[in-house]
């Protein structure tokens, strides 16, 4: 028997209702895996957790979470919690810095043709499936906790690209790209900023590892008109931390919206999966958020652990989504829909059935 020790992070806002919903869906997958066990140690993190114990992300519960096989999160923070500096705490930041997750996998597929709001998408119409690699630890988010000369009249951030940064991540992105249809395209801003020209010459210098993978280059304003006009023609691209983080919302939006958005984070030693969304607290504990981003996050999670069982439970998990959201009568109320957070797991239990 494989037991595999899981830190469960439910956070903020509508986390626990995500995460409690994902789990059911976990434990129905596990009672058809052959010799494998998931132990689930639910931990405290997020801005409740400060408001309770004045720490969003204590010591001792990141030393628990390294222990962990993988992690499960659902959403962190609180518009009305945050620091001093008026920024909100965000403890999902501080865990991929500290843990070097800095390949941000974030999965976008259509599931049914009713989820877009663009035309001829869907059904018998143009299929949308990419995914988006988002370096997660440098970038424009490098300097974020660096304290600042108080009484100046301007501020500044700095966009960080190191060799070894880019490097990693564009090699990821290839790899991923090689096991789907072999295409895979920078998003940069290399006509302007000289750090995304140092971006595009290590992504051109990775690229030669890959023949059999083709390669393109858009600017960043250009990708977010195309995800708009021809969603369809991209496979895998990768990009650095900020521009990963806004065009993971956009691409979301084009295929029904966060609650249909998974991710992972992933590092050379941990693995964390998570919704893509944030915790929407004007909705939290009404049993209407959508649950799927999180348990695709799941089965992203059961993928990457490895096992071929778990592997399996993961295309469980998937068909039975697919199955699911085929009935367009199947909505949460982000899709249109009056399916709560409760049901929506239990149709994706009765589809593994």
């Amino acid at each position: 028997m494989t037991n595999f020790d899981l830190a469960i992070l439910p956070g903020d806002g509508i986390g626990p209702e995500v995460v409690s919903a994902s789990l059911a869906v976990l434990h129905v997958v596990e009672s058809h895996l052959r010799e494998v066990r998931f132990t689930c140690n639910e931990l405290s993190v997020g801005a409740g957790e400060y408001l309770k114990n004045g720490d969003p992300l204590p010591a001792s519960t990141l030393e628990r979470v390294k222990q962990a096989d993988a992690i499960l999160l659902g959403a962190m923070g609180l518009p009305s919690v945050r620091w001093p500096n008026g920024v909100e705490m965000t403890p999902q930041i501080d865990i991929r810095e500290k843990l070097d997750l800095f390949n941000g996998v974030r999965p976008i597929k259509l599931y049914h043709e009713s989820h877009s709001p663009l035309k001829g998408y869907g059904g018998t119409g143009h299929p949308i499936d990419f995914v988006i690699i988002r370096e997660n630890c440098e970038g424009l988010f490098t300097e974020r906790l660096t304290p600042r000369p108080p009484g100046r009249d301007f501020e500044t951030d700095t966009m960080k690209i190191t060799r070894d940064g880019a490097e990693r991540v564009c090699r990821e992105a290839f790899k991923l790209a090689r096991t789907r249809r072999k295409h895979c395209t920078l998003v940069d801003k290399a006509n302007v900023l000289p750090s995304m020209a140092f971006f595009r010459k290590i992504f051109d210098e990775v690229a030669t590892e890959f023949p059999d993978v083709q390669t393109d280059r858009v600017y960043v304003d250009a990708m977010a008109l195309f995800l708009v006009q021809r969603p369809h023609t991209f496979d895998v691209m990768v990009t650095e931390n900020m521009f990963g983080d806004i065009l993971s919302d956009l691409a979301a939006g084009i295929v029904g919206g966060m609650g249909m958005a998974p991710s992972a984070d992933l590092g050379p030693k941990y693995g964390l999966f998570q919704p893509s969304h944030g915790t929407a607290p004007g909705i939290a504990g009404q049993n209407i958020a959508n649950p799927i981003a999180t348990v695709l996050s799941v089965a992203m999670m059961l993928d990457w652990l490895g096992h071929a069982e778990t592997k399996r439970g993961a295309r469980m998990i998937e068909v039975a989504v697919t199955k699911v959201l085929a009935d367009p009568a199947n909505r949460t109320a982000d899709l249109g829909g009056g399916i709560g957070t409760k049901a929506m797991a239990q149709l994706i239990i009765d589809a593994l059935a």
